[in-house]
Order: C-alpha cells, then structure tokens, then sequence
C-alpha cells in the first residue's frame, strides 16, 4: 500500500500548476542554445512550411517514412519539453493510432492497415514539424521572420505577444486557483469515493477559476496596449526604416545551408532506400 501511495504522490506532484509552467516555459524560451534555435528562422519557417505541408498530398509510404524519421530527429535535438511530447503521443494517439490497433484486433489486413499507417505518417510528421519549429524559436525570431515574409506586423506581433503573456497568464491562472482553495472546504479524500470526490471538486474549481483568469488578462492586456501606444508603436509598424532596422539582425549562416543539404540529401537517399527495400 505504501508503493501505491508514493506513486499516486508523484503523478500529483507532476500535475501541478507549476511542473505545467515550469514545462510550457522551458519548451517556449529554454531551448535557446540547441542546434535548431541556432538556425535563421526564415529558414525553420520554409522548413516547416514543406513538412507541413507536402506529406498531405503524397501518399508514397517510403516518402512519409523519411520526412518521419527526419523531423524526429530534429525534434530530439530541438530538446523538446517532456510534457508536450506526451501531449504529442497522445493526441496522435487518439486521432490516427488507435484505429491501427482497432483493425488488428478486428480482423484486418494489409488493404485496411496500409491507409491508416499513411495518414498516422502524415499526423506525426506535420506534428513533429510544427513541434521542432515552435520550440527552437522565440517570440522575437518567429515574429521577424513572419515580417521578413510578408506577414502582417500586426500578426506577427499577435504571435509574439502570446508567446510572451503565456508565463503571464500561468501566474494568474495558478493565483487565482489558490484563492478558491483559500476559500473552499474541500472533500475528504480518504478512500476511494473520496478521492473521486476530490477530484471533482478539483475540476470543478478549475471551471470556475476561468473567468476571473479571462478578466484579469484582459485588464493587464489593455494596460499593455495603452504602453505600446504611448511608444508609438502604429507609426514604428507602418514606418519601413523601423522595419528594415528590426530585420537586420537576419542573417542566413553556414549552419543553415548545411541543414538545408543535409535535409534535402536525407529525403532523396532516404527515399530511394525505402523504395529499394
């Protein structure tokens, strides 16, 4: 019984608001210093958009099966957070991958298996893609390299912005979760039926909690937007010379053509090995 009780004390531990903050902070702004953060980020940014994009109109088996291999890899160096590669897994586990388990179960064969293995290729990949992307870039880098592209300076500020009011609003959500606990009388949770009790007076702080989080955000997001107006922020987004002197710092390295080789060769030799086999 003790085993059992250090084990239910540990999954707690790690389902709290802070390992879920400490988590979404490392995957946003802890992976300053790998391989891939390193990288220009137009180059991650036309990276991403072939793996992103591409796969869904291929259906090549051995084509699928290489672009998997590579942005696996490149999720491995980017460092990922833990937390949301378990999300990954399970996300893709509940769209695509139980279904191959379904028809192995159910009498299926190859004719069933095959379409359910290329779309779990084409999930994972696009998946993987946006996870290496998304974790090797911070705010200001995705943001310039969406401007150096065409996108809209307000958009691409919006992107950063929510980047950078994620550890923001983490705080407030996990302030005002403790204020209800301040103020509640939760159940007793001996037994079983009294942990089921605790848990659903748990979900039920955390829909209450929603509101005043969604209020509270809304109250610092205007004070925010009222200092980037007294900056003048409308004239710096509309001005060219302000532009051009924000993407100067854009500059495409070595690194990035070797990384850009190394892909293209890795899909082609790839590829053709997996048709060959």
């Amino acid at each position: 019984m003790k085993w059992k009780q250090k084990l239910s004390e540990n999954i707690l531990d790690k389902l709290s608001i802070d390992f879920l903050k400490n988590q979404v902070l490392k995957n946003a702004y802890g992976n300053t210093d790998t391989l891939i953060a390193k990288l220009d980020p137009r180059i991650l940014i036309a990276w991403y958009l072939f793996f992103g994009i591409v796969p869904w109109f291929v259906n090549d088996v051995a084509f699928l099966l290489t672009c998997f291999l590579l942005v696996m890899i490149t999720t491995w160096l980017a460092h990922v957070a833990g937390l949301v590669m378990f999300i990954f897994v399970l996300g893709v586990f509940s769209q695509t991958g139980y279904l191959l388990i379904v028809s192995l179960f159910f009498g299926g064969n190859a004719s069933t298996i095959l379409p359910l293995l290329i779309l779990t290729l084409k999930v994972t990949t696009c998946s993987l893609a946006s996870i290496t992307v998304f974790s090797g870039l911070d705010p200001d880098r995705l943001s310039n390299g969406l401007m150096w592209y065409g996108c809209p300076e307000r958009l691409s500020f919006s992107i950063a912005y929510a980047y950078r009011i994620l550890p923001m609003l983490m705080e407030e959500f996990q302030n005002v979760l403790l204020s209800y606990r301040l103020r509640g009388n939760p159940p007793d949770h001996s037994g079983w039926m009294g942990k089921i009790r605790y848990l659903i007076y748990q979900v039920r702080i955390i829909m209450q909690a929603f509101y005043p989080l969604i209020l509270n955000t809304a109250k610092r997001s205007r004070t925010t937007v009222e200092a980037l107006e007294m900056r003048g922020y409308r004239y710096a987004a509309s001005n060219r010379s302000v532009k051009k002197m924000k993407l100067s710092a854009l500059k495409v390295t070595h690194l990035d053509s070797v990384f850009l080789a190394l892909s293209l060769l890795w899909m082609v030799g790839g590829s053709l090995l997996m048709t060959w086999i």
